[in-house]
């Protein structure tokens, strides 16, 4: 089952559902610093939808378009890199 399927029988997409496509492949703990200024472990604890005490907690919407704003600019300076290597 894909996670297109998956979203469509849950009424609501975790951001771990939403991001499964790139989720093992970037240093969430350099994300959690860099652009939240917070541990790794607030992030996970994020994706997992609990906070430091083990109670149920979500992205807010700031931290929502934070995360969203932080990737664009992420996949920015990867563009760049690329473009910077000559072939």
């Amino acid at each position: 089952m894909n996670i297109y399927m998956k979203v469509a029988m849950s009424k609501t997409v975790t951001m771990k559902q939403q991001l499964s496509d790139i989720l093992l492949d970037i240093s969430w703990a350099k994300i959690a610093q860099k652009y939240f200024g917070k541990s790794s472990s607030w992030m996970y604890h994020k994706f997992d939808g609990i906070d430091g005490n083990g109670n149920k907690s979500d992205f807010t919407y700031a931290e929502k378009l934070q995360l969203k704003n932080a990737l664009l600019d992420f996949s920015e300076r990867i563009r760049l890199s690329a473009e910077s290597i000559e072939v």
